[in-house]
């Protein structure tokens, strides 16, 4: 059985991927500073653990993305953007959307991995221009949306919610369409979902995916997304 590495709070460094176990698991301990939480991402790995237990760190392979050209968009939603079922704004409620995402129900999962260390860690990062909220509206009230962290050209999708049905792809289909307008390489989505294969992300070797990232730092390091709405 392979070691599972134990992160040192004051060394920044994670493991090589290829020390990942065959289920994503990489790392154990550290801590959610957003210098760690920039050089994971920029990594290729991120933070998902109960709150019970001490942080995990994740790099799966394959991972599942979403390359903006390739999103799909079911005939049914399209009411939603011709008729302005919904109203969006971004950036304005980011702790709102992460308590709401908390919320949610996981296939019968009881609890939530969004816990106060991690409501804590992204607002921080948010702070900093690099986490990111899309809200969507109906009749004034905060009815879904999503959020997650962009570095560079590549945006690391974290979690959604729903109150309202189809609320949650509007918020998705809405943010893609932007970064596609921003020259963004893709949607990290982490791991597969129906729900996200639906809307066209599909799984690629994370070899692959490390290569869109390299690519990425070199060319745009920490160029930051601008959303105002």
């Amino acid at each position: 059985m392979m070691p599972v590495f134990w992160l040192d709070e004051n060394d920044l460094s994670f493991p090589p991927l290829d020390k990942t176990y065959p289920d994503g698991l990489l790392a154990v301990g550290g801590d959610l500073s957003p210098e760690r939480l920039l050089i994971a991402y920029r990594s290729g790995i991120f933070p998902w653990y109960n709150p019970q237990e001490p942080i995990l760190w994740w790099s799966p392979d394959p991972r599942l993305v979403l390359f903006p050209s390739e999103l799909k968009i079911a005939k049914s939603m399209n009411s939603y953007f011709n008729q302005s079922k919904f109203a969006i704004t971004y950036n304005r409620y980011f702790e709102d959307v992460m308590r709401a995402c908390a919320t949610v129900s996981r296939g019968g999962h009881e609890g939530t991995w969004i816990s106060e260390d991690i409501i804590e860690a992204y607002v921080n990062l948010h702070k900093l221009g690099f986490a990111h909220s899309v809200e969507i509206w109906q009749n004034g009230k905060l009815v879904g949306g999503l959020y997650g962290v962009a570095f560079g050209k590549v945006f690391f999708g974290e979690s959604m919610f729903a109150k309202v049905s189809n609320a949650s792809k509007f918020a998705f289909i809405s943010l893609v369409k932007i970064l596609k307008n921003n020259g963004f390489y893709l949607i990290d989505c982490q791991q597969e979902t129906a729900h996200l294969s639906s809307l066209g992300a599909r799984a690629i070797p994370r070899i692959d995916f490390i290569n869109y990232l390299d690519k990425n730092y070199t060319e745009n390091q920490f160029e930051k997304l601008i959303l105002n709405t």
